[in-house]
């Protein structure tokens, strides 16, 4: 009668450990360093970067001669959210041309975790309470200015 609860103790011990197991993930692209380590300023150009490390994980948002390969390894235990360990951005400018002008490697120095706060986004502008905010607007539909009023020199 008792190997039966201690088997079910067991197996209940076992599924709570691994539910704490710790998961390692990687994101983004692969990176060897001597491949990056090959790419030349003024003789590399958008064919033979793109031939060597594939294509970008994304182009700049405003300048398209910026490209960003993005590589991440995260740890996650059970069900919280995952913690960066390590990260990898390597950024290839290029010149008017198409040339490689430069080439810049940042880690993980650059993540930046960003905390709410409270459970209002703080706003500019006048605070209204809820029957204010419900009841505001009656009276305003004809107003001059809004979008339904109609325009006196038509």
């Amino acid at each position: 009668m008792k190997l039966p609860v201690l088997t079910l103790a067991i197996a209940g011990s076992a599924v709570l450990v691994t539910g704490c197991a710790q998961f390692r993930q990687h994101k983004g692209v692969v990176l060897d360093q001597q491949l990056v380590a090959g790419i030349q300023p003024g003789v590399d150009n958008k064919d033979s970067v793109a031939k060597l490390l594939g294509r970008p994980t994304f182009a700049g948002q405003f300048n398209s001669n910026e490209w960003y390969y993005i590589s991440r390894d995260t740890n996650q235990v059970a069900f919280r959210n995952p913690s960066v360990r390590k990260q990898t951005t390597l950024i290839v400018r290029f010149d008017p041309k198409g040339n490689v002008s430069a080439v810049q490697e940042t880690g993980k120095e650059l993540v930046m975790n960003v905390d709410p706060y409270g459970k209002k986004t703080p706003t500019l502008g006048r605070k209204r309470s809820f029957f204010e905010e419900l009841f505001g607007g009656i009276g305003t539909v004809g107003a001059p200015g809004l979008p339904g009023s109609q325009n006196p020199g038509q």
